[in-house]
Order: structure tokens, then sequence, then C-alpha cells
């Protein structure tokens, strides 16, 4: 797609400018795109004026000093409220009348899908179309006792004589009076008539009618400040009251724009920030998290101010900061774990035993405890014994001050050289190694970098928190504690020590630096607000520096792509960045907005046009964490690498290669054709909690394009030594990538072959057959000698010497369907297999052959002609069916015998068992211990006449089957070697292998000698077994089929080998590649389920036939589970909000769902693709998304 794809379609622009006029006018529908009567907007008009008509009878009786205020407020709520219970009561009148009297209008189906036929004025489809009504009926209550209290209150706010002292300019009150006005009555209309789409929207689906609260929320907001100045009469409340009357006559832009959050996102918002900046705790992972531990943390708060005593207050603060920045989910899956029944352990999580680093237990319990205990007594005492000692040359605080600052150089130094580059990602670090090929050599070459990392790890964890408490519990402000500004300063400042020790540090070493430099001259207000106090300040200061500095760089990179990106270069691009240039403080003031309100930079269609975003949670979405996701058989493949990525995050953060994690940062994986994006929900003391996100395998253009221009950012900071050596900065530094480390993973490596040459070749196609045979016999011998040895059956049991197996005669006739009546034939149908009882996890593919059969088995004394056999059922196999119920078998009449089979003998006639076996004789063995051996009895009558199973036995290898016996552990004696010799001759034995293996031999790859072709080999390798004589004989053997077919693919899986390592020398060699198979590979389909199972139970390799359409190539796929490079870069945090946040706007708002978007087009710097993907659904679309995760820093 061209750079000039339209940002909306011809059909998005027009419901676009339809929807924005009633946004911003709260719900009123004036642009309907059809013709409607005059009274549609009429009425419309009414209803939008009514809560102004009521306000004025208020005003007009305040005014004329028939009514005070008060009343006066009254009086318009009270007939406001009784015009909203009339209008819902009519809403809800229709509805009910539509429900009991079904009305079938004429269909027009050429107009509109929102088009009405209106009968009247007042008609149902009128009101109907105006006041759509409430789903709920407490909302309809609700909803219409809080309009009369919003229409009360407003009057009461527009008062005249109000506005004339707050302005003493008749003017300014008469603007205000009229645009106030209109303020409330957009709020009123979108609560009790209407509700409006709003441009900030959050939740994809408005469940709870939760969107008609939001402007009426901010209206009474405006007002309860201006109730605060009257009752108080604050100077300082006078100037915000008065600007707060100026912004609210601007309050229907600002909706229209989308600055001010929905309730939702303000409640999780406000929660967050008072939690994070107000009581030092840090944003949570999920939504009931953050309630909880912000009801706690000011539990504390309030606590911390009735503590009498400055020493229980220090105590106290310093306890609970520690206890409350650990992750208390922890203990909590601990006690799980510990008391969990039978039942209850299912349900634990299945990964338990792959602990990620530092999990607690009682050992870590313990040191925790430790902790705790020499922080308590380290703040105990120095306050107690500082506060007594005033003959000090030096203060403490002085000397600790000098301490934190020496060791935040330090830190930081050794932080910043753990990475790739240096300097906020602008220069190229250069003790990190320049050459990366394999694990081993890129951890000797960091061993040097490694320790370093456990020195900053010393400092960050141990020395400097314990120099932040000291600090502050020798700090004099904690003589004035009890004031409700110090209580919450100081809760904060013992709290964001362990919560977030990076931050704490670079905030108390600014308070040192200030005082040191102000040591001679007196800050009177600064020193008056307590070092709690200062230290909330300085947090939030440095919150928002980072966060402007980061959009700043998002909003340049935007701006300048637009122009150097050829394919981003729009005919408009030119204009827009003239327009940013003239307009630069007008962009720099938004910039600085949304900072202020850490709301996101929002890039409208990504184009670099910027708005305010509305703030929300730092996670961004509604839902919880790995809620959804577009899950897909690809999704295995993250899942499976899930928590060893998590532990390799583990040591990167403990080594501070990654930076600081902090809640809200992002970060891009890269390996092979996988994408990882990790996003940081959580941060407390040694631990941060993350979520881990895998994007698409089938790669589109687009998603191909921005997965270049990765490998290019990667390659350049880690696989170019040439380039390293010469080059010292950053050349992608405009990037919002910035590469960081490598990381060791155990991962599958993903290796694809062309078969060309190895597939197609006579002489490997020749090996496969006389393998097959081989094969099938190890895989048989281990299979019965498997089940008969855990069986343990039959061992005792007197020997049968009445028969021998070559007595046997089977003669199988096979008719067409149509020459057989039903009641002498059962039919075949192709049905799913069920999962063979041993555990194996191979399976068929579909088989979509039909026949009809009769079998008849002809013994020496015995005769019967099976019209109901019992098969078993197998998924891609031919089932049979039963006669039909109301025929009885015994009434069916007999059929004459074939031709040359001698005449039934009723009276001698026996019935074998009806079982799930099919009829077999009774057979002798040479050797007792044979029976050990024996195949199951219905595998024994083969599909073959004797001719043709006589020539097929020819190719039996002898050799190979008495040299797989005598691997065999037929009996645990002394005697051993010559019991397996006496089974080796047992004849009766080989002949029972010989015929099952070269029946299915000749059924699988033919009985002739013909070479199989390509096509052939792939389709039985996938179950999709060509027709031949005797098919429907062992499709209704589901174990059998099996086996033949995990025999056929590990022959395949051989012959592949000695195309690749050439030719097996002997038999043990032999062995010990088909052991290598059982132990060590799955060698199956990509599409089956068992696939994915192997994955996760981590079967060390596995490999795959598959075929290519689009190249008529043969393919082989080979996974291989090894410890691998990942690499790993740091997303701009602002770049990613910013994107989302239009993301969401531009679907839930503009409803531009359309595939081929400009916003959604490849953008190499901004990896705008990618980001789309990496949304939360149903807006964004990875394949795979994980709940919290939670990752040891220690």
């Amino acid at each position: 797609m061209g750079p000039d794809v339209p940002l909306l379609n011809d059909y998005k622009q027009e419901f676009f400018w339809k929807r924005f006029p009633q946004t911003i006018l709260g719900g009123p529908r004036f642009k309907l795109g059809y013709c409607a009567p005059p009274y549609i907007y009429v009425n419309q008009i009414i209803l939008f004026l009514i809560p102004w008509v009521f306000g004025g009878v208020g005003t007009v009786l305040y005014q004329l000093n028939i009514l005070n205020n008060c009343w006066a407020s009254v009086l318009a709520a009270g007939l406001m409220l009784l015009a909203a219970f009339i209008v819902q009561g009519m809403s809800v009148w229709v509805r009910q009348k539509n429900v009991t009297v079904e009305i079938f209008p004429s269909e027009n189906t050429l107009a509109d899908e929102d088009e009405f036929d209106f009968s009247s004025c007042a008609g149902p489809e009128t009101i109907k179309f105006i006041i759509p009504g409430k789903k709920y009926l407490i909302n309809t209550v609700f909803h219409s006792i809080l309009a009369g209290a919003l229409c009360g209150l407003g009057t009461f706010y527009l008062l005249p004589n109000s506005l004339m002292l707050l302005y003493t300019n008749t003017g300014a009150t008469f603007v205000l009076f009229v645009f106030g006005w209109v303020t409330v009555c957009i709020g009123e209309y979108s609560l009790i008539i209407n509700t409006a789409v709003e441009t900030a929207t959050f939740q994809p689906q408005d469940t709870y009618e939760i969107n008609a609260l939001t402007r009426p929320l901010y209206i009474f907001l405006f007002i309860a400040m201006d109730l605060a100045y009257r009752f108080t009469v604050n100077p300082t409340l006078l100037q915000i009251n008065q600007i707060f009357h100026i912004i609210f006559v601007f309050l229907p832009v600002i909706w229209a724009v989308g600055i001010l959050p929905p309730v939702d996102a303000l409640f999780l918002w406000v929660l967050e920030q008072v939690l994070e900046f107000g009581l030092g705790g840090s944003p949570m992972a999920t939504n009931l998290r953050l309630l909880a531990m912000f009801i706690v943390s000011v539990g504390v708060v309030i606590a911390t101010f009735f503590i009498p005593s400055t020493l229980g207050v220090v105590l106290f603060t310093t306890g609970m900061g520690f206890i409350l920045s650990l992750d208390l989910s922890q203990a909590d899956t601990l006690f799980r774990f510990c008391c969990r029944t039978t039942h209850a352990s299912l349900e634990y999580p299945k990964y338990f035993g792959k602990r990620i680093g530092w999990h607690l237990g009682w050992k870590e319990a313990l040191i925790y405890i430790s902790l705790l205990i020499v922080t308590l007594v380290e703040a105990g005492l120095l306050h107690f014994f500082v506060r007594r000692s005033a003959t000090f040359k030096i203060s403490p605080q002085t000397v600790i001050s000098y301490i934190l600052i020496v060791t935040l150089v330090i830190w930081k130094i050794f932080q910043e050289i753990q990475g790739a580059y240096i300097l906020f990602g602008f220069f190229r670090n250069p003790l990190f190694p320049k050459v990366l090929r394999t694990v081993r050599l890129f951890e000797q070459k960091r061993a040097i970098l490694m320790k370093f990392g456990f020195i900053q790890r010393i400092l960050l964890n141990l020395i400097s928190p314990f120099a932040m408490v000291a600090f502050l519990s020798v700090d004099t402000s904690l003589q004035d504690l009890h004031t409700a500004s110090l209580c919450i300063g100081f809760t904060r400042a013992y709290r964001i020590v362990w919560q977030n020790t990076e931050n704490a540090l670079l905030e108390v070493v600014v308070i040192a630096i200030v005082r040191l430099a102000t040591v001679h001259s007196s800050l009177v207000w600064w020193n008056s607000i307590g070092t709690g106090i200062q230290l909330l300040m300085v947090g939030i200061i440095r919150d928002r520096f980072f966060q402007a500095t980061s959009k700043l760089k998002f909003a340049l990179t935007v701006l300048v792509s637009s122009w150097t990106e050829k394919k981003q270069r729009r005919k408009s691009s030119s204009v827009i960045i003239t327009l940013n240039v003239i307009l630069f403080p007008v962009v720099l003031t938004v910039i600085g907005l949304a900072s202020a309100l850490s709301a996101p930079l929002l890039p409208l269609f990504t184009l670099p046009v910027f708005l305010v975003g509305f703030p929300r949670p730092s996670k961004s979405w509604p839902g919880s964490v790995g809620a959804a996701a577009c899950v897909c058989p690809d999704s295995v493949y993250y899942q499976h690498m899930m928590h060893n990525l998590a532990n390799a995050f583990s040591k990167a953060f403990s080594a501070g290669s990654l930076g600081n994690p902090s809640p809200g940062s992002h970060f891009l994986c890269r390996f092979q054709d996988r994408l990882i994006w990790v996003l940081v929900l959580e941060r407390g003391f040694g631990y941060c909690c993350i979520s881990i996100k895998g994007l698409e395998l089938q790669e589109t253009s687009c998603h191909t394009a921005e997965a270049r221009r990765v490998d290019e950012v990667f390659e350049m900071a880690f696989e170019q030594e040439d380039q390293a050596e010469t080059c010292l900065i950053n050349q992608h530094f405009g990037n919002i990538l910035t590469p960081c480390d490598v990381l060791p993973v155990e991962v599958y490596s993903d290796a694809r072959n062309v078969l060309t040459g190895i597939i197609d070749t006579h002489e490997n196609l020749k090996q496969l057959k006389e393998d097959f045979a081989k094969v099938f016999i190890w895989v048989l011998l281990r299979y019965t000698n498997k089940s008969k040895s855990s069986q343990n059956i039959q061992d005792n049991q007197p020997l049968q010497q009445n028969r021998t197996w070559s007595d046997e005669c089977i003669v199988t006739s096979v008719q067409t369907e149509s020459s057989i009546s039903p009641k002498d034939s059962f039919s075949i149908n192709s049905e799913t297999f069920n999962e063979w009882s041993d555990g194996d996890i191979f399976e068929l593919e579909s088989i979509g052959r039909k026949t009809r059969i009769s079998l008849v088995k002809n013994m020496i004394d015995v005769q019967q002609i099976s019209t109901k056999p019992i098969v078993t059922s197998i998924p891609g196999s031919l089932e049979s069916q039963s006669l039909s119920p109301d025929i009885n078998e015994e009434e069916l009449p007999k059929k004459t015998p074939p031709y040359g089979l001698p005449a039934i003998d009723k009276g001698g006639k026996r019935f074998m068992e009806s079982g799930n076996h099919e009829i077999a004789p009774l057979v002798v063995f040479s050797c007792p211990y044979s029976s050990k051996l024996k195949v199951p009895e219905n595998w024994r009558s083969g599909p073959f006449p004797s001719l043709l199973l006589q020539k097929l036995l020819k190719s039996f290898p002898d050799e190979w089957y008495s040299f797989v016996l005598t691997l065999m552990d037929v009996v645990q004696s002394d005697e051993k070697s010559s019991i397996t010799f006496e089974v080796k001759g047992d004849k009766t034995l080989r002949e029972m292998y010989a015929q099952v293996v070269m029946s299915c031999y000749g059924i699988m790859l033919g009985t002739d000698s013909t070479i199989p072709s390509p096509n052939q080999v792939f389709k039985v390798y996938s179950g999709d077994i060509p027709w031949s004589f005797g098919l429907d004989w062992l499709t209704q053997k589901p174990e059998l089929f099996t086996l033949a077919l995990k025999a056929f693919r590990y022959a395949f899986k051989l012959m592949f080998d000695k195309a690749s390592l050439g030719p097996v020398e002997d038999f043990v060699e032999l062995v010990n590649y088909l052991e290598e198979y059982e132990r060590d590979w799955f060698i199956g389909m990509m599409s089956q389920s068992e696939w994915q199972q192997a994955i996760l139970q981590e079967k060390p390799y596995l490999f795959s036939l598959g075929y290519d359409p689009s190249l008529s190539t043969y393919t082989g796929r080979v996974l291989s589970l090894q410890e691998m490079l990942l690499q790993v870069g740091r997303l701009n945090a602002e770049a990613i909000r910013g994107q989302w946040a239009n993301l969401s706007w531009e679907l839930l708002y503009a409803t531009n769902d359309d595939e081929e978007r400009y916003s959604i087009q490849a953008h190499p710097v901004l990896l705008r693709n990618l980001t789309v993907q990496s949304a939360d659904p149903p807006l964004g679309y990875p394949i795979y998304s994980s709940t919290s995760i939670h990752v040891p820093l220690f």
C-alpha cells in the first residue's frame, strides 16, 4: 500500500462526521444521513434545553429575591427530577409496548441500517429514537436522581450574583452564565436522554452504562471546588475557583478531544497515581491487587497519624514499608501449595517445579525476617541516639548524604556498562562483547561484566536501602511528625526505599545535594514542608521529567520519520511538518500537558498531529492481563519458552543490563522467526511482575518489513564486529527500539530443509522399503515385550498342544458394495482415532476410503461367517456399522459357503467369544517363553491370500529379527542366553511376526517390488494411506495401525539421517538410531495435537514432514531444544502508549477497522504494525499472552 492510502475510507468518513457532532453536544443527533421530519430535531432541542429552563426559573426567583440560593437550587432540582422520571417512564412504556404488541413494519431493503420510520411527533418510533432508555431499572432510577441533583447544583454554581462576586465583570458573568448552562445541558442530556459515544473510550463495551456518568462526574467536581471555596473562603481557593469557572465553559471542547478519562479509567488512574506517588507503592498487576494495596496503604498512613511517639512512628513506618514492598501474593501461593489437598494439587500451576530464581520458601522467609529486624534496629537506634545527642561537629545526615552520592555514582556506572549502549542508548558500550556466536563464548567474554553486575546488585539491594533508612531516621523533621502531610511524606519515603530503590536513591540524592548546596542559606518554605513531602515532590518531578523527555523523543521520531522514510511520505507531510515547526511552542505545551497528566501523547492516525490522550493505568488496557489471545497452533512455542524467558529476564534485571524495570516498561525479544513482547506490570523489593506476549509467526508483508528492521538494529549492536569497532554511535538512535542485551534461553531452534534429492532419490526410496520391515519388527517386539511385561499374565497357564499356527487357513472375500446385501455386510466409514492406550503420541490423518467386506474364517473343524464383527473406532479409519436393530441375526438366511470350502456342521459349530477380538486359532510354541512375545489374537489373521503372503514373506529379514530378539528381556534369570536362543528358534513365533509385519508392509508400501513415489511416501507418513488390498483389515486394528505408522515414520527419519550423515554400518548402529528416536524424538506431523504436547513436555527433538504446494517441494522441519542467544531491546514506553492510545481512539470511536488502513501499515522506525499486534484483544491480536509472572530480582 502507498503512503497516501486514505486515513478513513468514504463510508467511515461519513460515519465519523455524523458521530462527532453528537459527541460535542452530548447526545443529540442532528446529522442523520437521511431525511427526517422536523419534529425530530425540535424534540431533541426541547429536551436539550429543559435543564436550562428549570434552572432559569430558579435563577429568576433568586434574582428577584423571592427565593434564596439554596431554595432556588432545590426548586430546579425537583423540576428536573420530575422531568427525568417522565422521560424515562416514556421510554420504559414504549419498550414494554413493543414487547406486548408485536409490530411488523414494512421493510425497506434499500434504506440505511440506522433509518427509522417516524409516524408522529410522539410516536413509539420517535420516542425510541430520541430516548433509547436504560438497560437496567436501577440505572433508570439512579440516573434520574443524579440528573435532578446536577440541575440543582448547576443552578447554584451559575447564579449571576455569585459569578459577579468572582469576576466583578458583567460581560464575563454573561459569557460564563450562557456557556456554563450549555455545559450543564450537555451533561444532563448524556445522563438522562441519550449517551454520546465518547472519544475517550476505555472499555470496548459499556456493559453497565458507566459512560453516562462521565460528563456529570466532571461537572460535580467543578461544583465541589466552588462549594469548598464558599464554605472556607480561602484566598488560594478563590484563584483556583476562578480558573475552574473558566475551564468549565470549555468542558464540551475538552470532552470532544478526549482529554478527560471515563469513570472507570479515572478511578484506576487515580488509585495508581496516589498509590505510587502519595503512598510510595507501585502500579499493580491486577485491578483487584491495586484496590487492596491502596486500602492497606491508606490504613498505614492513618495508623501513623495516631501513633504518639516519634520512635514508634519510625519503627512502624519502617517495618510496614518493608513488608508492603514485598510480593505478598507469593506467601499466599506458598501457603496454598503447602496446604493443598490431592484435588487442589491438580489445579496448582503446572510449572511450579520450574522455579524462577528466588522464590518464597522458609529460607527466603528467614532472610526477609532478618532484613526486617536489621532495618528496624538500625532505624530505631539511629533515631533514638541522634535525637538525644546534639554534640556533632558534622551532622550525621551530611555524612550519610556523601555516602549516598558516592553509592549512586558507582551504582549507575556499573549498571550502564552492563548493556550494549550507554548514555541513554546513544553511544556503544566498548566493554560489551562484540561478537556473539555461541552461548559459551558470550558468557566467557562477559565474565568481567558479570562481576561488576554483582557489585551493583549489592549496592542497590543492600547498601542503598540501609543508607537511605539511616538518612530518614536522623532527619530533624521527624520531631514535628503529627501533621497529615508529614505522616504521608514519611510513610511514602520509608516504603519507596524498598519498593523502588533506584528511584528512591535518585530522589534522596537530589534532596541531599540541595541541602549541601544551600547549607549557608535558608530556604524557609522548602525546609518547612519536611523531608517526606520534599521527596514526594521530587518523585513527581522526576517521573514527569522522564516522561516528557520520552514523549519529546517520540514526537521528534514521528515528525522526522514522516519525511525521511519514503514510504511514510504523504502529500500532506510537508504541510504538517511546516505547521509543527511554526507551532512548536504549542507542540511543547501539548507534550508538557500530557506529561503533567501522565497521559499518552496521541499521534492522530500516527501522523505528526499530536493530541493529549486521556490518562489511563500504566498497563493501558482495562481487562485482566493474559485474559485473551488469538490462540493458534504456533502459540505453543511461546507457551513453552515463557518460564525459561522469565528466568533469563530475572538474571538480566538483577545484573542491570536491561535498565530499571519500572512498571510500564516494554521490551522486545527476537529469536529466529519469533517476536516476544514483554511488559513490566509491577515492581517491588526483590521482584517484579511481567507479562509475555507472542506475536504471529505467519508474517505479513508489514510484519516482515518491521521484523527486518528489528533484525538490522540487533545485528548492528550484537553481530557486526567490523562496524562495532569503527562506529561508536548508535545509528538507529531514532528508532523506538534500543538494543540492551543478549540472553541465553533454552528454546526450540527451528530448522527447515527442502528434501529435494532425498525423498525423490531411487536408492533412498528403495532403502526405505527395506528399512520399514526392520523398524516395524523392532517396534512390534518392543511393544509386545512391554505389554506382556506390564500385564505379567499367562505365565503359568498350560500351553495348548492341539493346534499350530501353520494349520490356520485365512480366506478373505472382498466384494463391492453393490454385490453384497445389507444383511450380509457392514459398512466402513471414516472416523477419528481414539487415543492409543499405551500412551504413544502418534496418530493418523483421515483415511477417506469406503468399502464393504465379508470375513470368512476357515478352520479344520470350525467355520463361521461373521456378519456383525466388533471393530474399534479409530480417527481417520473405517468404522463398521452394525445391522439394523430390528433384524434378528438368528433369522438371517445362511449363505452357501464359497466354492472350495467344506460344509458347515451345524451340530459341531462352536461360536467364539463375541468380545473385542476377532476369531483366532490357538497356537503352539516350541519354547514356552515365546508366549511372552506373542502378538494379540486379532492381529494374526492376515488380509492376503496364501500365495501373495508367501511372496511377501520372502522379504522378511530373519537375521535382523533374531538380532532384535537378543535385545528383549524375555525373562530375568541366569539362563537368559539359552532361553533367548530357544525363542529365536521358535518357528511359530517367527511365522507369527513375519505374517503381521509383512502384511502391514504390503498394505502400506505395496505387494510388488515397485519403488514408492514421493507422493505415496508423504501420504503414508501423514496417515492418509492410499487404498490397497487389506487396508480395511489394518484400519480396524487401532493399535496395530498406530504401530505400523510409527514404524514408517521412524523408517523415513532413518532414511533422512542416512542421506544426511551416511549409511548405517551394522545392526548395533541401527538399534542406536531407533532407541534415540524412541527416547529423544517426536516424529510426526505439525498438525497433530501430540506435536504441541511434545513441545510442552520438552521432547529434545521433533521432526515433521511437510509439503509446499506453491513450490511443489517436500520439506522437513526439525525442532531441537537447546540454549540459544535471544536478543533483547528496550522500547520507548511513551511511543507504545501513544500508538496504543491512537489505536483505541481509531477503533473504538472512529470504528476504523479497515485491515489496510494507514495506521497499521509497516513503519520500520515506529514499529507500528508490531505495536498494533501486541495490544490486548479485541484491538490487538497476539497469538499468546501470559498472565502476570513473578520474576525475582535477586
